[in-house]
């Protein structure tokens, strides 16, 4: 029998208003599809919903002129949403000469999120370079690039071990990446572009598994928001990115 506290947590994830008919503690239906670019060194379709992202590791012999003569390679990341990925035609940024701020912060949120499951002295003297593509938006494109990059990233160590480039994998541990936000007064997981749009608050949280927090990422909308919401949102993201860490192994065999 369930405490009445326990109980009563229960019956809150479960009312729901939300456009998906959802219950608020559950995700998307997710997949995460390795090797699903032939070309590349390490590849992952990542499905959230309705929102898909192609990622691709591709492994450099060089690293950036900075980090030269540090004994240690760099992780890194770039993001881009292709032109009809959303309901009506988005400007190819390269268009226009430049990338906008919001490229250049998910795709750095990206790059931190691996970097820091990564011995970067055991990568040795070489990049890689993660490209996040989104094909289809419909809300957390960035931490279903992020998610996804991580089984990428996956992929492109086994290469580099296959090859004989590498002798033990650099990856110290599973990193994953879920949004929650407040809907209709309620704490949600993984919202979509709906949700997103007009949620109280939202906040993105990269998890990675057995170590703890590395990025959150959180703003009231329309309302300020408690230390108590937050705590929810907080529990809601541990919840959901435990489920990716399983969808992680299991996509990676």
């Amino acid at each position: 029998m369930q405490s009445p506290s326990k109980q009563a947590e229960t019956e809150r994830y479960s009312m729901t208003n939300r456009p998906s008919q959802r219950q608020n503690n559950e995700t998307r239906k997710i997949e995460l599809i390795p090797n699903f670019s032939p070309y590349a060194e390490g590849s992952c379709l990542a499905k959230f919903g309705n929102t898909h992202v192609l990622v691709t590791a591709t492994v450099e012999e060089k690293i950036p002129n900075w980090l030269k003569g540090q004994k240690k390679g760099w992780i890194t990341a770039e993001y881009g949403m292709l032109p009809r990925a959303t309901h009506t035609r988005g400007r190819r940024e390269a268009a226009s000469g430049k990338q906008s701020g919001r490229t250049q912060e998910i795709q750095r949120l990206i790059g931190r999120g691996l970097r820091s499951v990564v011995d970067l002295e055991k990568l040795g003297e070489r990049q890689i370079l993660l490209d996040c593509d989104v094909i289809q938006a419909d809300g957390g494109t960035r931490t279903a690039s992020l998610t996804g990059a991580y089984v990428a990233l996956q992929g492109a160590v086994k290469y580099l071990l296959e090859e004989g480039l590498l002798t033990e994998n650099p990856i110290k541990a599973a990193v994953a990446a879920i949004s929650c936000g407040i809907y209709e007064g309620q704490p949600v997981l993984d919202l979509d572009y709906a949700e997103d749009s007009n949620a109280e608050a939202d906040a993105n949280f990269i998890i990675a598994e057995g170590l703890g927090l590395i990025e959150v990422q959180a703003t009231g909308e329309e309302r300020p928001f408690t230390e108590a919401e937050f705590q929810e949102l907080l529990n809601l993201a541990k919840q959901g990115c435990g489920e990716l860490f399983e969808l992680q192994r299991a996509a990676l065999g």
